[in-house]
């Protein structure tokens, strides 16, 4: 679904049917240790860049919403796990490298990026 901020976000939810105003990130909703999450943090949240790039089904990703110094710069904290090498995933956009190593010697070498 389309984020206030314009990004096609699968984890970003709106209903305004019939007087209904819902907006909410169900990524955020999954940690009750978040701090409440408001539609503007969708400028700065990093998610839909990363599902755009890295479409590992082994990705998992976790956010939660980061205060900040008195509650300014609040922003989206994303990180993500790796289910195949059960690690933590420095880098979600590239991935943990271990999911798809063996795709390499599969291509042939004019089709290899």
């Amino acid at each position: 679904m389309r984020t206030p901020a314009g990004a096609d976000c699968p984890y970003y939810f709106e209903d305004f049917h019939r007087g209904r105003q819902k907006q909410e990130c169900r990524l955020v909703a999954q940690n009750p240790a978040s701090r409440p999450w408001q539609p503007d943090l969708c400028r700065s949240c990093r998610v839909p860049r990363i599902v755009l790039a890295n479409a590992c089904p082994n990705l998992v990703l976790h956010a939660k919403v980061n205060p900040g110094i008195l509650g300014l710069n609040r922003k989206v904290e994303v990180t993500a796990d790796c289910l195949l090498s059960l690690s933590s995933v420095p880098e979600p956009e590239i991935g943990c490298g271990r999911c798809h190593e063996g795709l390499d010697a599969r291509l042939s070498p004019g089709q290899a990026e």
